[in-house]
């Protein structure tokens, strides 16, 4: 088993560029399981199957030809549905709900969690919302990454156009009540995940404290528990 950091948290609390940048400095690939989820409920979208048909969606995971491209030195990393660029077209507010209702279908949590394991194994950052928890629970670097909702609801408006503050908070309260709430999986925090508030930390002091909590526990004995990371704040 390679290294392996799991990120979990809500939307809109910055384990994307998070996970990138950790990665990055560990020399290892991102493993983005809420990319996933975003590609079958596109491609579900794009074959008239329902977000709320199980059956239908397990079918239609077992065959998903989804592939994680490394960035480059042109570009950021992409995700690709049967050859397909879909890197833009799985982050809309729509492909987000629709994220959110399949991955709140037991059998289609099933059907993706050996996926998610078997890319795993060999070492990576990965970023979702019950990886400490169900995915990789014996995982030793667990870090549960959060932030305000005023906060979170900014950042999400941020990566849009022409979407009101509002409607983003608004639909950020509705995932966050459903990934919760759900029977299987709920969205949670691990007892032995550490805890990163990143309201009043920029994207810079976030890494840095996910750095410095692998690495004292890779060192050896004392290092980071399952405590809080606090830090000077600055801007987000």
């Amino acid at each position: 088993m390679g290294l392996l950091i799991v990120i979990d948290g809500p939307a809109g609390a910055g384990k994307s560029t998070v996970a990138r940048r950790v990665a990055q400095h560990f020399g290892l690939p991102v493993l983005d399981t809420g990319a996933i989820y975003r590609t079958l409920a596109l491609a579900a979208r794009e074959r008239g199957i329902a977000w709320s048909d199980e059956p239908g969606l397990v079918a239609l995971a077992a065959g998903l030809p989804i592939r994680f491209e490394a960035a480059s030195e042109t570009g950021g990393p992409r995700v690709l549905c049967d050859g397909r660029d879909v890197t833009q077209a799985i982050r809309t507010p729509e492909i987000s709900d629709g994220s959110s209702q399949v991955s709140a279908l037991p059998a289609v949590r099933a059907s993706l969690l050996e996926i998610q394991r078997r890319l795993g194994r060999d070492g990576c950052v990965a970023e979702g919302r019950d990886l400490g928890t169900v995915v990789f629970p014996d995982a030793t670097h667990k870090f549960f990454l959060t932030a305000s909702d005023a906060v979170r609801a900014a950042r999400r408006q941020a990566e849009l156009e022409g979407v009101a503050l509002a409607d983003v908070l608004r639909d950020l309260n509705r995932r966050d009540e459903r990934d919760r709430s759900r029977a299987a999986a709920p969205m949670a925090r691990a007892e032995d995940a550490v805890l990163v508030d990143s309201s009043d930390l920029d994207a810079d002091a976030v890494v840095a404290a996910i750095v410095r909590a692998v690495t004292s526990r890779l060192s050896g004995p004392g290092g980071a528990a399952g405590g809080p990371v606090d830090g000077s704040p600055k801007s987000a």
